[in-house]
């Protein structure tokens, strides 16, 4: 397996549309995606291998998004995981920020809006906050 220097991001979404849409936009900034639409593929993923960034819908069948978050930080503390989600509320915002959520956005969100919150966490990742 070769050493990628490129930031590597998991997005998690029963939704195809959303990888659809976000893959190839994160692909031409020059990441390395994966995408998975069943939680319980990107659960076993992600104790493959560690990711730079997780991309996370919370409401799923199987594994819901809480449970795929604690795996994640568990696995890899440094990982900065982004919560989307059609089903937005104050307690799971604030539910999510107590287990180590990067940032929190609800859907519907335009792509510019979460390429800058990608951004936020990848100079984080990088220890380069601006």
């Amino acid at each position: 397996m070769t050493t990628s220097t490129k930031t590597s991001i998991l997005i998690l979404d029963d939704e195809p549309i959303v990888s659809k849409r976000l893959q190839p936009a994160l692909e031409k900034m020059g990441y390395e995606v994966e995408s998975f639409y069943d939680s319980s593929r990107a659960m076993a993923r992600v104790l493959e291998r560690s990711f730079d960034i997780v991309v996370t819908d919370l409401k799923m069948e199987g594994v819901d998004g809480m449970q795929f978050l604690a795996a994640v930080k568990d696995r890899s503390p440094k990982t900065e995981v982004i919560v989307i989600t059609g089903f937005a509320t104050m307690d799971t915002a604030k539910e999510s920020m107590r287990k180590g959520v990067f940032d929190f956005l609800a859907k519907p969100f335009k792509l510019g809006e979460i390429q800058e919150v990608i951004r936020k966490a990848e100079a984080h990742v990088c220890g380069e906050d601006k």
